[in-house]
């Protein structure tokens, strides 16, 4: 008698026979995901069959061009979500790894000086742990919390897990471990040695990255952007001579093929990068960033309605849906992360004068100064607009009588609106200096002192990066839609001369215009991302400005070469 299956246990079967790869369960640990990871990908797969077969049929049983074009997305859709369910996840969580290690030279530290403070590796875990946050600081915890009550402190297994992603972490934390067992007088080099080892390897992981970087970053602007729209000017020339060029084939080609092929490669580059600095994280209950996306969508409106009638007035026909689309979705975009970015702005203006400030105060403590002192003659030394921050945290410490990491972090301190991890770990520090008195002058400094060496390799990374990634956004913004826009054109001018119709205007001005628009946005986030690492407030604003530049250099491009013509 045959077995009858439900749908549960037939879901259940096609599960327990899909084989998961080790890298795909770590994963899915990476990233939290809260359902098995052989439930996950087998989804991916059926999901993925059941467009295949839909676009099959389309192919097969409809004819015309809604068939064609439908019938293809479907064949695409099925193709990337079977690469999405097998190969994304590893991507996301790849990307996590590459921002977490970003803040692997300020874990050190903060190691390094919990160390200095207390000689002891757990306590130092634990400061550093209870300092930091992130996905790194959570694995840490997570591992000092596991060797609690045993004579392990959990570092060693920390340094382990993250060995092959960035070895110059396991160097430096080995070098930490061997500060609990050095001398005292020997303690403060071997300490400087595991600060200047996580340095070293942060500047030589980015210096080879960039390094690497130029072939494919070129290989991708010549068969992303060169090629594609060359192809354009060739596409009269090519309905002439009796290759058969039709409106389906080109929407499949530039408007489904491309841009996937697009995305595919620079989700590729971007998982190349070794490590990303991570950016403050500004939630969306700060007080300068709009709680509601009403304001973005309202101008992304205005926006939209302003470009539709600006196409209908310079490009009458297919203008006005490639206008309204850049400029309503950029509009919108750029509304709703200015704010956001005015406030890492405002962060990253404040945390530049905190070397200076702690250099200074380390060096009153040292001298015998209590930190509250030093923190008041500190004012007077340090640039604007931190000063601003210290002068207020002395006043509400008086005020409310509460300590120091309180005055500055706590429900009422002066940094409750600025979400900076640097000056959050800065405040720990000073806090904890207080009780300890003098001898934490010394290890105050060397905060100071690390502050401003981070500073400068993270310079010098984007620096090594600029060439690369400036080309990019400028091509992004400004190159590829002023030659998409031109090549339109001239294939007007063209197809005027004669009956070739696959190739008019009317069919290549909103493909090739689809395809710029692509262009602005995935080589603005790919440009975004290898120069600062993926952050979706910087992407966003930075696309958002992309594509209000490529529409309109595109519309311009398409008027200015007819008139030449």
């Amino acid at each position: 008698m045959t077995e009858r299956l439900d749908s549960g246990e037939l879901a259940e079967r096609l599960t327990d026979a899909i084989s998961v790869p080790e890298r795909y369960r770590r994963a899915t640990h990476v990233l939290g995901v809260g359902y098995r990871p052989e439930r996950l990908l087998a989804a991916s797969y059926a999901v993925a069959v059941a467009c295949w077969l839909l676009g099959l049929t389309l192919l097969t049983v409809e004819s015309g061009t809604p068939a064609v074009v439908g019938g293809t997305a479907c064949l695409l859709v099925a193709v990337g979500t079977g690469l999405a369910g097998r190969y994304g996840i590893p991507l996301a969580a790849q990307a996590r790894r590459i921002r977490a290690l970003g803040a692997a030279p300020s874990l050190v530290v903060t190691l390094s000086l919990g160390m200095t403070l207390w000689p002891s590796s757990e306590r130092a875990t634990a400061f550093a742990a209870a300092a930091a946050d992130g996905l790194l600081a959570d694995r840490l915890d997570a591992h000092r919390r596991q060797a609690s009550g045993t004579p392990r402190d959990g570092l060693r297994r920390f340094a382990e897990r993250w060995s092959d992603e960035f070895p110059a972490l396991e160097a430096a934390i080995h070098h930490v471990q061997r500060a609990a067992v050095a001398p005292p007088g020997e303690r403060a080099a071997v300490l400087a040695t595991a600060r200047r080892r996580i340095l070293d390897g942060t500047r030589d992981e980015m210096a080879t990255f960039a390094a690497d970087l130029r072939a494919p970053a070129t290989g991708l602007y010549a068969f992303g952007v060169l090629l594609p729209l060359a192809m354009v000017s060739l596409l009269p020339a090519a309905a002439a001579a009796g290759v058969p060029v039709t409106a389906p084939l080109l929407v499949v080609a530039y408007g489904m093929v491309l841009p996937a092929a697009l995305v595919v490669a620079s989700a590729w580059l971007l998982a190349q990068r070794p490590i990303a600095f991570p950016p403050a994280v500004v939630p969306r209950s700060h007080p300068d960033v709009p709680s509601t996306p009403v304001p973005a969508l309202t101008a992304g409106m205005v926006a939209a309605v302003t470009g539709w009638l600006v196409g209908a007035l310079v490009v009458p026909g297919w203008g006005p849906p490639i206008a309204a689309l850049g400029a309503g979705t950029g509009a919108a975009l750029v509304v709703h992360y200015r704010p956001v970015r005015e406030v890492r702005d405002h962060v990253t203006d404040i945390e530049d004068g905190l070397p200076d400030a702690l250099t200074a105060i380390g060096r009153r403590v040292d001298r015998g100064k209590s930190v509250e002192a030093a923190l008041e003659e500190a004012v007077d030394v340090t640039p604007a607009p931190f000063c601003n921050r210290l002068g207020a945290t002395l006043h509400r410490q008086r005020t409310l009588g509460v300590g120091i990491e309180a005055a500055f972090c706590g429900e009422y301190g002066a940094l409750r609106t600025v979400p900076s991890p640097r000056l959050r770990r800065a405040a720990v520090l000073l806090d904890a200096a207080a009780d300890i008195g003098p001898p934490a002058g010394e290890t105050i400094t060397t905060m100071g002192e690390h502050l401003a060496d981070l500073s400068a390799v993270e310079r010098e990374t984007r620096r090594d990066l600029a060439q690369v990634t400036g080309t990019l956004s400028n091509t992004a913004a400004l190159f590829g839609p002023l030659v998409g826009g031109a090549t339109v054109a001239l294939a007007g001018t063209m197809q005027s001369g004669g009956p070739i119709e696959a190739v008019s205007a009317a069919t290549l001005g909103p493909v090739v215009g689809w395809y710029c628009l692509v262009l602005a946005a995935v080589l603005t986030a790919l440009s975004t991302g290898l120069h600062r690492g993926l952050d979706r407030a910087r992407v966003g604003y930075r696309v958002g400005l992309a594509l209000c530049s490529a529409t309109a250099t595109y519309l311009a491009a398409v008027v200015a070469t007819g008139l030449l013509v």
